[in-house]
């Protein structure tokens, strides 16, 4: 095959062909070398390349018998994925988006690393980043900012935007990110690829300080679903490393997706903004209600349901504080002058923030669950639109308002995906459609906690059934910012 043959193929069409011995790991890094030196300079989704320590890999691949493993869920047989610059890869620069790691080079990969190359991935890049992956936008002091290959002058969103501009022009078939408020959802959204946020203890974070909290979780990115679930099945199962993690799912993930067409959920609950109480850009209220009816052609009941966020959006800043201050308040005070300021922000509030007033947050997001819990009591499924916004003027930290509603911070716009992060429940961004200015829209699809398998299994009949083709991998495409709402 050519190179543009190979870049076109699925994750899951790779896979098969590196299996049946059609193609090689390296005949695949080629290819992704080449389109990576074609679009890259329009993109800046990937700063930083490894293909000598890939080819390295490969290279032990292939003589110890890459079919060995073929019976295992999850197994690359030698793709090439790109990996966020948050997480460590042994021998290769990893700045985190900052430029106090600007040099950093680790010895060690991070767990999830260690397993994805144990699963025949081959790690052949670092995406971009928001500093410390705290953003609505990716750009950083190191590497600058990463445009969206469908109008180059707006955001991919963030803070997985490298990742998913990577999947989306064909730089690589899978990305690893990871998410708290929406960094792999929003991304993917405004990308027109999918994008999941796991339950809580799916994919293990490894490293990290604040191994006890469930708001920061790794997760996948690709083209489509049943990409998505390989992927899926690649990371997920126990870790000694993340006391949190647990073994993954008898039945693989990719199984699952083969039989959705017998497990088609029944009921839906669609929820375009939480009764009025986010703001939401009213082109993509329109078109995503009329997306999600596309469940109707399955016999599925699709019902507006509107659960009470009240003061949620007060109750995520002040939880995702605490996450700051255990994981950036000492480097703060190491290097007060070299850390953005929406971090020092973010750290601050929680900082100031009382016992009483975290008390009250807990309290306020476990309603919210038990909420949550009593809508899948009836439905299978809760669906939202996947961002409130499409992608905006790649200059800005965030957008200055959504549907005429100004926003404060750079978290304002992100509670549609914010909230479902507070239920622990599982998440997943699926294209839906283009607005009249060409901008992706998608749909966030929400699954009971750890079912993950029935959330893949309706995004994937969603796929089928909504006549939507994203057409990815697209050529990065110029473009005028469209005016705001």
């Amino acid at each position: 095959m050519s190179f543009n043959e190979l870049i076109h193929l699925t994750a899951t069409q790779a896979v098969q062909a590196l299996r049946r011995g059609d193609v090689s790991p390296l005949d695949l890094i080629d290819a992704a070398e080449a389109r990576i030196a074609e679009v890259e300079p329009l993109v800046n989704a990937l700063p930083t390349l490894c293909f000598d320590r890939a080819r390295e890999h490969a290279g032990r691949l292939m003589r110890a018998g890459a079919a060995a493993q073929d019976g295992s869920p999850g197994w690359l047989a030698g793709l090439p994925i790109t990996i966020k610059d948050m997480t460590d890869v042994a021998g290769v620069r990893t700045t985190y988006g900052s430029p106090i790691f600007k040099d950093h080079v680790p010895g060690l990969s991070h767990p999830l690393v260690e397993r994805l190359e144990r699963q025949g991935g081959i790690v052949i890049a670092k995406s971009n980043t928001p500093e410390f992956a705290v953003g609505a936008s990716t750009f950083n002091q190191v590497f600058g900012r990463t445009r969206n290959p469908w109008n180059t002058s707006l955001t991919c969103g963030g803070s997985s935007g490298g990742a998913a501009v990577s999947v989306a022009t064909g730089e690589a078939w899978l990305a690893h990110g990871n998410d708290m408020n929406g960094s792999l959802r929003r991304p993917a959204t405004y990308c027109a690829v999918v994008g999941l946020r796991p339950s809580p203890g799916r994919v293990t974070r490894g490293t990290v300080d604040d191994l006890f909290s469930p708001l920061m979780v790794e997760g996948p990115m690709a083209r489509n679903v049943p990409d998505l679930a390989l992927f899926l099945d690649a990371m997920a199962g126990l870790c000694l490393h993340d006391p949190l993690t647990h073994a993954a799912p008898s039945r693989s993930y990719v199984n699952a997706v083969a039989v959705a067409e017998q497990e088609p959920p029944r009921r839906i609950a669609y929820c375009a903004d939480f009764g009025g109480s986010v703001p939401v850009d009213s082109e993509t209220r329109d078109r995503c209600a009329q997306a999600v009816r596309a469940f109707e052609a399955l016999g599925c009941v699709v019902d507006e349901v509107s659960p009470d966020i009240g003061e949620l959006d007060e109750a995520s800043l002040i939880l995702r504080s605490q996450a700051f201050v255990v994981d950036r308040e000492l480097l703060i005070n190491a290097h007060p002058d070299m850390i953005k300021a929406d971090i020092v922000w973010n750290t601050e509030i929680g900082l100031k923030t009382s016992p009483s007033r975290i008390a009250w947050a807990q309290r306020r997001r476990t309603a919210f669950f038990r909420q949550m819990t009593r809508v899948f009591e009836q439905y299978d499924l809760f669906v939202t639109p996947g961002a409130s916004t499409p992608a905006f003027d790649v200059n800005l930290r965030h957008p200055a308002t959504i549907a005429g509603t100004k926003l404060d911070n750079y978290l304002a716009g992100s509670m549609l995906n914010g909230a479902i992060t507070l239920t622990g429940c599982p998440a997943l961004s699926v294209p839906c459609g283009l607005d009249q200015f060409g901008r992706p829209i998608g749909l966030q699809l929400v699954s009971l906690p750890h079912r993950e398998d029935r959330l893949l299994q309706a995004a994937a009949l969603f796929e089928r059934i909504a006549g939507f083709r994203s057409g990815v991998p697209i050529d990065p495409r110029f473009g005028e910012v469209p005016p705001a709402e």
